[in-house]
């Protein structure tokens, strides 16, 4: 059975790290969610000053309204790469990762998002670009060094497939998880952001059960770029194809949409609208 999430990028505020994490938490009940991804920024409720006995208390919060905290994501990892050139910026993304799973083990996640790294920053023209085979040896290195942090507070780490132009295929991804032999690392499959060069069913079939979280978003790919990321049901995401594989892979956990940007006008609209459409992709 799976369980149907949305995350905290996808309220009004969420981006900017403003809104309270209370709030995001009533809404996402109110609109039929099970749970919420929360997100670790620079300032908010969840952050790099986030405390256990802070932590806490969101806990807290959302066990008494009976939502639970799917994982935590961040997008800290675009500005502090685990590859980056510069291994002053390589350790400060270590020290981002460490405090991203222990803020998850105090929020009783279960799992975090990772991007292991990135050959360029796709929206980002003045970004280094860093040779594959560094970033996979770097990636290696530091995800490493994170699994076994991840093990000691029990948290999985989820590598995502992102336009990162590393691991761009489902081979590639499995080959990077495997060679870690741990069941702490593996797999946080973004359902979307495959679908410029790939299929999702595809990747579902070949990752398997390393995948640990999955991102629900949709992608038109007449677009070809950031444009075509569109609501649940408007792109060309084959969801029944998805949901069988995901099925097949014993897969039965979170689902999380992931729905950026929000809508110009009343954006709490778009939390309702991808509650609705969620039903409809999983069953329910």
């Amino acid at each position: 059975m799976f369980k149907k999430s949305i995350n905290y990028w996808s309220f009004e505020g969420g981006l900017a790290g403003t809104r309270p994490v209370r709030e995001v938490l009533v809404q996402a009940k109110e609109a039929g969610f099970d749970a919420v991804e929360l997100c670790l920024g620079d300032t908010g409720d969840v952050s790099l000053e986030t405390t256990e006995e802070s932590a806490g208390e969101i806990l807290q919060s959302a066990r008494d309204m009976g939502i639970e905290i799917a994982s935590v994501a961040t997008g800290l990892f675009w500005g502090k790469s685990l590859t980056a050139n510069d291994p002053k910026v390589r350790e400060d993304a270590l020290v981002i990762g460490r405090k991203l799973v222990e803020v998850a083990a105090w929020l009783d996640a279960g799992a975090v998002l990772v991007i292991p790294g990135a050959v360029d920053i796709f929206f980002d023209p003045n970004s280094e670009v860093v040779p594959y085979g560094k970033v996979w040896d770097r990636a290696t290195e530091a995800v490493g060094k994170l699994a076994e942090h991840a093990k000691t507070h029990r948290i999985a780490i989820g590598l995502e497939n992102v336009w990162n132009k590393f691991l761009v295929g489902p081979m590639e991804m499995k080959m990077f998880i495997d060679q870690f032999h741990s069941e702490w690392v593996g797999a946080y499959f973004d359902v979307g952001n495959c679908m410029v060069n790939g299929y999702p069913e595809h990747w579902i079939e070949i990752l398997g059960e390393r995948i640990k979280r999955v991102h629900f978003k949709d992608f038109r790919r007449a677009a070809g770029t950031l444009e075509g990321f569109v609501d649940l049901l408007a792109g060309d995401v084959n969801w029944p194809g998805v949901i069988e594989a995901l099925k097949k892979a014993n897969y039965s956990g979170y689902v999380t949409a992931e729905m950026i940007p929000l809508y110009r006008h009343y954006p709490g609209v778009l939390v309702e609208n991808t509650s609705r459409a969620m039903d409809e992709i999983i069953g329910r």
